[in-house]
């Protein structure tokens, strides 16, 4: 029995917010996966890495990423190597062509085995090791850095980007945490609104549905509330540095329920 490969549906829309200036990197008519590439080249600026190892780290360390399959992985790989962010090299100690992985995809299964009759596909892929190059990091820091990757509210573009924070630079790992609190505030306030307007008219069900809604959301402010504090204390900022709370700028971090007295 096989289910639907939603390896892409996962990643297309996030590729369709990218800024044009970061898709002039895929070829025209193309919108290449750029968040699946910046997850490779952020796992491999930490080690160097086989196919399958690049796979099992995304579908254990980045939620977001869990449905990748090989049939999505090495075309991502091979763009990266044509553009030069990526080096393949021969592992000797790996002579034995593997079988095929069962990744529940049909079509990555096929082309899995129609590389392998080749000779040149996924038993060749496995021997190779995947390096990072000095245009790689130059794109993976491009990539990271960008803040439209993603559009203006998206969780898993969040996620992605935090996961591979400590390669940012100080103030842009604090205008990362401050730009998704800021989002965050947005959306509480929206469904405290939602919520108000509804009074009266939700039956018991759909009550405790939104209030779970917006119980969630101030515990993702809260979170971020103990990532900024200890980003400022790491750095030895200042308690009173500007703060970015939706449209305004106020001078203190304040905490949820502070936040929720002054609407």
């Amino acid at each position: 029995m096989y289910r639907y490969d939603t390896s892409n549906d996962e990643i297309e829309p996030l590729n369709r917010a990218w800024s044009p200036r970061l898709r002039a990197h895929e070829s025209p008519g193309r919108r290449g996966p750029l968040m699946l590439e910046l997850a490779i080249l952020g796992l491999l600026e930490g080690q160097a890495m086989h196919g399958y190892e690049i796979r099992k780290r995304l579908r254990d360390e980045l939620g977001q990423l869990s449905n990748v399959s090989f049939g999505s992985l090495y075309p991502a790989l091979s763009r990266l190597e044509r553009s030069g962010a990526v080096r393949a090299i021969e592992d000797p100690g790996r002579s034995a062509t593997p079988s095929v992985p069962m990744t529940g995809s049909l079509s990555g299964e096929r082309a899995a085995l129609r590389a392998r009759r080749s000779g040149t596909g996924l038993g060749r892929r496995s021997r190779k090791v995947y390096c990072i190059t000095d245009e790689g990091r130059r794109q993976f820091a491009e990539l990271l850095h960008s803040e439209q990757a993603g559009g203006n509210d998206d969780a898993r573009n969040f996620s992605l980007r935090l996961a591979f924070a400590r390669y940012l630079p100080p103030h842009a790992r604090l205008r990362l945490l401050e730009r998704r609190r800021g989002q965050l505030f947005q959306r509480l306030a929206e469904a405290r609104a939602a919520a108000a307007a509804a009074e009266g008219r939700l039956d018991t069900y759909a009550r405790s549905l939104m209030e779970h809604t917006t119980e969630s959301t101030e515990r993702d402010i809260a979170w971020l509330d103990r990532l900024i504090e200890a980003e400022r204390a790491r750095d030895g900022a200042s308690a009173g540095t500007p703060v970015i709370v939706g449209n305004k700028t106020v001078q203190t971090v304040r905490t949820v329920q502070e936040e929720g007295d002054t609407r």
